[in-house]
């Protein structure tokens, strides 16, 4: 936590007048300052070619041979990665957003900005980031919360699983639960073993033994609000294990836990008005002569029986006995997030997780919400015609569906299964990472959904 906040300070200082101003421009604004920009500027930016390209930047002297502007190109309508490439390009110094900068764009750049700064470098050494870039107080502590919250979830998904198992895990709850005056139980051994089932059986063949997370913060007359995770420390497949290929970047399938962890940390910074529940089933699918069989069926914590058709579905299993538990305790809205399925990247890929719910209009409000800040989630349908795909003759549930068809689908269903009726819930099945380097998106962990949904729930209780 300490290393996080530190990091931030490098990304952002005070704002100052001697700043050096930024221009993130398209090709059509670019035609607009050269018409008003000093003579001597305007030839050396024509003499210099420079087109407002994405990702092209290029520093504008003044007559003194000092810097007096960055000018840097974009897509037209881009804000949140506008300048994410310019940390780790441009001189030391300290920088601004130029006045020219739309009032409601200004958040979004500051945010791409700490995003295009990060660095995990907890293994290797990284390139330090000397530039900084002026945050304007009106907007400074909000920025750097949801920066530090969004490197939080990054450094949580890059852990390899060697050093992040379900006991440490927990550890970082508990510290974050202390930071904010939250409480925090960890529930293990028998206990697990006879109240949660279903998460003791997925975890129980590791050599690290599973565990649920529950912490609470807030005001308990304000409205109960519930975040459900999947954290799957290390995914081998279990008996049906994994080829190599597919078992490489496993690490990440606790990435839900770390998202309901970076939300509930943006949550508590930002003191949104709820009664925050956190329910997190921490294990290791791992293989050993106890481990789990397909065709075993299984009970959950409220008397669900499963069969095992595959697993390497063990996140909906366990998942189960925590969303059970969230009804159990008086949630009014449960919000999950899992990388749950290979379906849900086969359908929209790795940067458009999809987004199921009970309230249509809700979702979609969701949607343009997310597209809005540039953290796109796609609604999808929980199309009750495929609920009989996991339905087997002899259990109750399924947790992998007859057909190979719409398995996010199908994997939305099981989890409904648990929820109770009339509750408002949603389920997010993310990725959580990028395969390949962008601008601002390293390759590596990612928090997908996080501001999205901060910004929905904040619309909603109200914060500060």
């Amino acid at each position: 936590m300490q290393e996080i906040q530190r990091s931030a300070l490098t990304m952002y200082v005070s704002s100052s007048p001697t700043t050096t101003p930024l221009h993130s421009l398209d090709a059509e604004e670019l035609e607009a300052w050269l018409s008003s920009a000093p003579p001597d500027q305007r030839r050396w930016v024509e003499s210099s070619a420079f087109r407002a390209d994405p990702s092209a930047w290029l520093l504008v002297p003044d007559s003194e041979g000092q810097i007096a502007c960055v000018l840097s190109g974009r897509e037209s309508g881009e804000r949140l990665w506008a300048l994410a490439h310019l940390p780790g390009l441009l001189p030391s110094g300290d920088y601004r957003l130029a006045s020219d900068w739309p009032e409601e764009d200004i958040e979004r750049a500051l945010i791409g900005w700490g995003l295009g700064c990060y660095r995990f470098d907890k293994y290797k050494r990284q390139p330090e980031i000397r530039p900084r870039l002026a945050l304007p107080e009106e907007c400074a502590d909000r920025v750097r919360c949801l920066v530090d919250c969004s490197v939080f979830v990054r450094d949580l998904v890059n852990t390899p699983a060697l050093d992040l198992g379900p006991a440490e895990l927990a550890d970082v709850a508990r510290d974050l639960a202390s930071t904010h005056n939250a409480a925090c139980e960890v529930i293990d051994g028998e206990r697990l073993e006879k109240e949660f089932p279903a998460i003791h059986i997925v975890g129980q063949a590791s050599t690290r033994p599973p565990r649920l997370i529950r912490m609470q913060w807030g005001d308990p007359d304000a409205p109960p609000l519930a975040l459900v995770g999947k954290g799957v420390m290390f995914d081998s497949g279990g008996l049906d294990i994994k080829p190599g290929s597919g078992m490489v970047l496993m690490k990440k399938d606790m990435g839900g836990a770390a998202h309901v962890l970076g939300l509930a940390r943006i949550i508590m910074t930002l003191g949104l008005k709820v009664n925050l529940r956190v329910y997190i089933p921490a294990v290791e699918n791992a293989i050993a002569g106890n481990a789990y069989r397909p065709s075993d069926i299984i009970r959950t914590r409220n008397g669900t029986t499963v069969e095992i058709g595959n697993t390497d579905a063990e996140g909906r299993v366990v998942l189960s006995d925590a969303l059970t538990l969230a009804c159990e305790e008086g949630a009014e809205r449960i919000i999950d997030f899992a990388t749950l399925t290979g379906a849900a990247r086969v359908a929209l890929g790795e940067d458009l997780p999809p987004l199921y719910a009970r309230d249509q209009s809700a979702a979609r409000t969701i949607q343009d919400v997310s597209f809005a800040c540039e953290d796109p989630l796609w609604h999808m349908p929980l199309f009750d015609g495929y609920r009989s795909q996991i339905r087997p003759a002899i259990a109750d549930l399924s947790n992998t569906g007859t057909s190979r068809f719409a398995g996010s689908v199908t994997a939305a269903l099981f989890l409904d299964h648990f929820v109770d009726p009339g509750l408002d819930w949603y389920h997010l099945d993310i990725y959580a990472w990028n395969l390949g380097d962008r601008p601002g998106r390293p390759a590596g962990g990612e928090a997908q959904g996080l501001r999205a949904i901060w910004h929905w729930l904040e619309d909603i209780y109200g914060s500060g």
